[in-house]
């Protein structure tokens, strides 16, 4: 008898997983998603790319290629030829909070997607109730051996199954799938903006260390010139207008001494913190701007790869499929839900007694139900997810245009930055031969102390520009690998999609 019992049963679960095979091969209401088309541009800016100028003789002063449809290497912070750079990338990657943090998120999104797959299949359940028990004297005793006190033990298998005729379950995974893909390239966005962090905070240091270089040469010819003004005050060859003048000079080149330092020990502190280490334990060592070689040809995706490449978009992509899904949600809510389900199993007094003749029992059962009056609270949440999906729609595009505007930004950025470095390499050439001159002239007798200071002001800025200027262009370079999506695409743990498990 067991053995019939349980035939029957499996006999009606394998009949519901046949049955939910063939609703789930039904339609699904509400909008199928279509990937939004992709820009009808051709470049990012109204004229052609062209090779930047070069600054010969000064570190980053290379000209740069711009290389349309250019692939992006995965791993582009390599292109800087700085090894130290290197280790410190990695050791962020593996250590960095923030992106552990969206790597857990992703991996808890993933499994929601999985768990919400469990209502395509019947929901199968067993239990076991034991009872002992007393009936009132007054009542006819249940059990047919007319017994008013006794034992009643029950094990029980249920099946039930929601057949997905509209759709419900299948938009509902949809759903939560496309939730899931935004919180991925919520991570590789997190990923991207981590390396890009590393890369211009190591070339912050480089420059301010290099300021802070400058500022104490430009101490010591301040001091050494005020040495001597001090002598030729002694012997009555300067005046005290000019001793002073020279002292004021000299505090004020010391005045921007401490918030370099300052600044230095900020970028240091941040450093630490993007390692995924606490301030004191910061990561040993400098970067020095020389030390970086400047990428000479750069890849430019064009704009219909972009949109395929920059995680923010791929994210406003994924929200618009989520708002997309959720319209069918909101229709298939208004439409009637059936529920299958059966049950089998067996009670007796005794538990030696349990699926002998006469003690089985079995149900089978369909529901029906429609929503008929909830008050327009159905078709207003149809309406509101139409219109989410509109807004989701706008979003997208503003995210496009947006990441258009950001590359075409950081284009003229790079072609200004190497302008701006030959300038500024010019000048501090220039700078430096005229304090050169007017410090042998104004020790001959040649020209007056004003002319002395006004070359040792003017070299001083030429210097600290330089420096930026160079800065600026690494830095802007990393911002372009950034703009057009870091690569993560040729990383086999960002581009898979585990969805499929």
């Amino acid at each position: 008898m067991l053995r019939s019992f349980s035939g029957a049963c499996i006999g009606r679960v394998i009949d519901l997983a046949a049955l939910s095979s063939l609703f789930i091969a039904g339609c699904a209401v509400g909008p199928d998603f279509k990937k939004p088309a992709a820009p009808d541009v051709s470049g990012y800016t109204s004229g052609p790319l062209a090779t930047t100028v070069s600054a010969a003789g000064v570190s980053g002063g290379e000209p740069q290629r711009f290389v349309p449809g250019g692939e992006i290497s995965a791993e582009w912070w390599t292109l800087f030829h700085s090894e130290p750079l290197n280790e410190l990338i990695e050791h962020s990657l593996t250590n960095n909070p923030d992106l552990k943090a969206a790597q857990a998120a992703l991996s808890s999104a993933r499994e929601g997607v999985l768990a919400q797959r469990g209502v395509y299949y019947p929901s199968v359940s067993a239990g076991f109730s034991a009872s002992r028990q007393r009936e009132s004297g007054q009542l006819a005793p249940t059990p047919n051996a007319n017994l008013f006190l006794f034992n009643l033990f029950t094990p029980e298998v249920s099946v039930s199954y929601v057949p997905d005729v509209f759709g419900l379950n299948r938009r509902t995974v949809e759903s939560l799938q496309a939730q899931a893909e935004s919180v991925r390239f919520q991570m590789i966005a997190t990923y991207n903006t981590l390396t890009a962090n590393v890369v211009v905070t190591a070339i912050q240091q480089g420059s301010v260390q290099q300021q802070i270089e400058a500022t104490r040469q430009l101490i010591d010819i301040n001091t050494h010139t005020l040495e001597i003004l001090r002598y030729q005050f002694a012997k009555g060859y300067a005046n005290g207008l000019d001793v002073a003048a020279q002292e004021s000079q000299l505090a004020q080149v010391e005045a921007t001494l401490p918030p370099l330092h300052k600044q230095a020990a900020q970028l240091r502190d941040l450093m630490a913190t993007l390692a995924g280490e606490f301030p004191s334990r910061a990561p040993a060592g400098t970067f020095e701007l020389t030390s970086l070689r400047l990428p000479e040809d750069v890849p430019v995706s064009l704009p219909a790869e972009l949109v395929a490449q920059r995680p923010d978009v791929r994210q406003a992509e994924s929200d618009l499929h989520a708002a997309s899904a959720k319209i069918g949600i909101a229709v298939a809510n208004r439409l009637p839900n059936i529920t299958l389900s059966a049950a089998t199993g067996s009670t007796a007094l005794a538990i030696d007694q349990l699926f002998t003749t006469g003690t089985g029992f079995w149900s089978v059962g369909a529901d029906l139900t429609a929503p008929i009056f909830q008050g327009g609270t159905l078709l207003h949440q149809e309406r509101a997810a139409r219109a989410a999906y509109v807004q989701a729609a706008a979003q997208y595009r503003s995210t496009v245009l947006a990441a258009c505007q950001n590359v075409a930004d950081t284009l003229a950025a790079l072609a200004e930055d190497a302008e701006g470095l030959k300038a500024a390499a010019t000048a501090a050439a220039a700078a430096k031969t005229t304090l050169d001159i007017a410090q042998r002239q104004w020790q001959d007798g040649y020209v007056g102390y004003l002319a002395l200071l006004s070359a040792e002001q003017a070299y001083q800025q030429a210097r600290i520009n330089l420096v930026q200027a160079q800065a600026s262009r690494y830095a802007d370079t990393a911002a372009l690998f950034q703009a057009l999506g870091g690569g993560w695409w040729h990383r086999q743990d960002l581009a898979a999609n585990q969805h499929e498990k």
